[in-house]
């Protein structure tokens, strides 16, 4: 009977809090202890995310199918792109509808909400551009996530004169390079477009970036995802002018199209340009790597980038390279 009325004492002694953590148990109640610091500092205002890069542009089948499982793994609160998602490059609707569902089947996969970006592969027209208004809705939007602010630019973002003429010249370009049509690819005109490489951001698209900073100008921070390097732009269709609006905010830039990763600071902020996950790479690049990046959002940004083949599932192993995605 004693025991009985001892043993309830005695185990409330053992879990008593020894730490300004609640959350923080222990027994060890005096003398050293094996832990370094109890200093917590829980955030309920900290979240991951993911963003995956390229997989088009000459996919590699199954890297972006092992990526999803991974990412599942790693358990994001979401996942943005960087756009690319589709071959594309085709007026035909049935051949877009086909692509789409593929990828959204691959896509749905993920066990978290996902973000859709469009690339140059994905918006490579008119017609493309109308398909993607269709089934997705804006090509550019912005969300806010724990008053963080998330800007998802179109890079793609031309007028239609000059969608067209790109489109022509890009054809001519891809039949050159197939042996289809004479010539040199380095020589051909859409070879020498600033599109090609920096995209544009039309005047319309700048007005709403700009409307929506100001709208919220008491935010933890701001990222900025693209598809093609819109900073490298110049001219008054560049990221310029947007640069200036976020002058005085804590901001970062990331965009996909290089198939390279690299980073950069420009204005004090963190520029980044991602690999691949799945993509083509350019032989002997040193930067071409498949991975995904995983940004840890608390009072700032903590970005680390994960090289798929170094993230093993509980037994050791890769996830199965699935060829037939």
């Amino acid at each position: 009977m004693l025991v009985g009325m001892l043993l309830p004492g005695l185990l409330l002694h053992c879990v008593q809090p020894k730490s300004p953590d609640s959350d923080f148990l222990h027994e060890v109640n005096s003398g050293p202890k094996p832990w370094m610091s109890e200093d917590f500092t829980p955030d309920p205002d900290a979240f991951t995310f993911g963003i995956i890069s390229d997989l088009n542009g000459g996919e590699r089948s199954g890297i972006f199918s092992r990526a999803v499982t991974q990412l599942n793994g790693l358990d994001p609160d979401f996942v943005l792109s960087v756009g690319d998602l589709i071959d594309g490059g085709t007026e035909d609707t049935l051949i877009l509808k086909k692509q789409w569902e593929a990828f959204d089947a691959r896509a749905g996969k993920l066990n978290m909400p996902f973000f859709h970006l469009g690339g140059n592969h994905d918006l490579s027209n008119l017609k493309m551009q109308q398909f993607w208004e269709n089934r997705y809705g804006p090509r550019y939007y912005h969300f806010l996530y724990k008053n963080v602010l998330f800007l998802i630019l179109d890079s793609e973002d031309y007028t239609e004169t000059r969608f067209q003429e790109m489109y022509m010249a890009r054809d001519s370009a891809l039949k050159i390079i197939s042996g289809e049509l004479p010539g040199n690819y380095e020589e051909s005109t859409y070879y020498h477009m600033p599109e090609r490489t920096f995209g544009a951001l039309s005047l319309k698209q700048q007005k709403y970036f700009k409307q929506v900073l100001e709208n919220y100008t008491n935010v933890r921070w701001t990222f900025l995802l693209m598809h093609k390097p819109l900073w490298l732009r110049t001219d008054e269709l560049g990221l310029g002018q947007l640069e200036a609006n976020l002058s005085g905010r804590g901001y970062t830039v990331i965009n996909g199209h290089l198939h390279s990763l690299a980073h950069r600071e420009r204005f004090g902020r963190d520029y980044i340009t991602l690999g691949t996950t799945g993509g083509s790479q350019t032989p002997g690049d040193p930067r071409a790597i498949d991975h995904i990046t995983l940004v840890r959002m608390s009072s700032t940004p903590r970005i680390s980038h994960l090289v798929l083949d170094g993230i093993l599932q509980l037994d050791g192993t890769l996830p199965t390279l699935d060829t037939s995605n």
